[in-house]
């Protein structure tokens, strides 16, 4: 259910986001934190190792953990699976909560990485009350799709940008039934849409980071674009997406067209 372009609801789960959330991977400094609490986002992902970002949520939920939405989880690790339980009780002790708004089983590239054991144990968290919603981060585009028509996730972390625009014909299409919420990444590509692709004419211009964000944010099938600056002057330059609003049909055909181009760039440099 939209809210509007800056804040909506996170699928099925009830729960109100801001529709641009926050991770601090790459240590902004936590006075680009408390920008965006000031500028209103409240979906914020962290990683165990993410001190900042640990540290201002253990400052601003205390007395108010409402009115933040916190998501983490735990990684899979390939050769052998982790124990989900043990990961959620060391993300609530370091951030001194009762429970974690999503929980993702993070990294997951094929079907059987996300096994019974695995869907049983995050279950089981989201019944004992420890997580509101469960889901996973996948870049494998039909397992998300195959997930989303089960109706098996409350939340969906996938890759979706002008250059990667699969999830359109692969997992937007099956989020009708059960609703979802969808939670993106890497807009701008790893700042690939952000640079001048092999044979993209001189004299035309390149995409902003904030036409990267709004190009994610115009879908409406996408709750909540995730933005990971490195300093509080590319917080400030993203948060502009959410002042501009969504992309006119003409910013939309001009970012797919880049898109493509990047897209194809991309493929001979592999």
């Amino acid at each position: 259910m939209g809210l509007g372009f800056d804040q909506t609801t996170l699928g099925n789960t009830g729960i109100t986001v801001s529709r641009l959330g926050l991770s601090a991977t790459y240590r902004p400094g936590k006075s680009a934190i408390y920008s965006a609490l000031d500028a209103g986002l409240n979906y914020f992902f962290f990683y165990g190792f993410d001190t900042q970002m640990i540290s201002v949520l253990r400052d601003i939920t205390k007395g108010k953990r409402d009115t933040y939405t916190v998501a983490t989880g735990a990684y899979n690790l390939l050769w052998f699976t982790p124990d989900i339980h043990r990961t959620l009780e060391k993300r609530l002790r370091q951030l001194r909560t009762d429970y974690i708004d999503v929980f993702l089983f993070l990294g997951v590239t094929r079907e059987s990485h996300f096994s019974a054991n695995v869907r049983e144990g995050l279950c089981r968290l989201r019944e004992e009350g420890k997580v509101r919603s469960i889901g996973i981060s996948t870049h494998n585009r039909s397992l998300a799709g195959k997930l989303a028509a089960e109706g098996t996730l409350d939340v969906i972390m996938m890759r979706y940008n002008a250059a990667h625009r699969g999830a359109e014909q692969d997992i937007f299409p099956y989020l009708d039934r059960y609703n979802p919420g969808v939670v993106s990444y890497t807009a701008t590509c790893w700042r690939q849409l952000l640079r001048r692709p092999r044979g993209w004419p001189m004299g035309v211009p390149i995409p902003t980071a904030s036409m990267c964000y709004r190009f994610a944010l115009t879908n409406p099938h996408v709750d909540v674009c995730m933005t990971a600056p490195s300093n509080i002057n590319h917080l400030k330059e993203n948060l502009t997406s959410l002042r501009q609003g969504p992309l006119s049909d003409e910013e939309m055909a001009f970012m797919q067209r880049f898109g493509d181009a990047v897209h194809q760039s991309s493929r001979w440099s592999w």
